[in-house]
């Protein structure tokens, strides 16, 4: 499998993918948040600006990949999988049947997001949230929640090199939850100094930098 870093929360052992994928081996469970498949559509419907049309085709490329390095055998997908309803409704024949065979054999959940709240026109389970003890999976982070895994913010972190810095969407975490970093292509981000993810993260959360490998560094406030 592809390197990643490993590490320990709420008793299990998880490891974060180069992709911003989670991997977490004793369930067989591959988890990745915000891929927003068919972007491009959506803002070229709702504004008309274009933007080349390839999104969704490299999003399940890097999902296809970490499928294979994993052979997870289920997926969690944690919310905003599509930009909106008539984004999922819109996409190319050729991409219906790509995500039809990713899902093919393997149990998939589909985590309702602020983005896609109602069903979409694929088979799989549509979920509020996931509990699979001890962890539970949800799209934004609650409040007092422990053990927790969520999306949503599109964290990212930035890094200082000699002679310069480089950004890079991030997974955050500290002993209570984990926020993951979208995986789709088109994402923005959210600096973890924002006041927002600094207010729902503890003092000693680690912020993971995606890439190869991915780099964990603490959280910058």
């Amino acid at each position: 499998m592809t390197q990643g870093f490993q590490f320990h929360f709420a008793g299990t052992q998880l490891t974060l993918l180069p992709s911003g994928a989670l991997w977490w081996p004793y369930r067989s469970l591959l988890c990745v948040s915000d891929l927003h498949l068919g972007k491009s559509e959506r803002i070229v419907r709702r504004s008309g600006d274009m933007l080349p049309p390839y999104e969704t085709r490299d999003t399940l490329g890097r999902l296809e990949k970490d499928l294979r390095s994993t052979g997870a055998t289920t997926v969690v997908c944690l919310g905003d999988s599509f930009d909106d309803l008539l984004a999922a409704q819109n996409l190319p024949e050729a991409e219906m049947l790509w995500i039809t065979r990713l899902m093919a054999g393997r149990r998939w959940v589909w985590i309702e997001g602020n983005h896609d709240p109602g069903p979409v026109e694929f088979g799989g389970t549509h979920l509020a949230e996931l509990h699979d003890p001890p962890l539970t999976f949800r799209h934004i982070a609650r409040e007092g929640a422990s053990a927790e895994i969520s999306g949503h913010y599109h964290p990212k972190a930035r890094l200082q090199l000699r002679g310069g810095s480089v950004s890079r969407p991030c997974m955050l975490f500290d002993a209570e939850r984990i926020i993951l970093p979208a995986y789709g292509t088109y994402t923005g981000g959210l600096r973890s100094d924002d006041a927002t993810l600094s207010g729902l993260m503890r003092d000693d959360a680690i912020a993971v930098l995606t890439g190869t490998p991915p780099r964990p560094i603490p959280m910058p406030r």
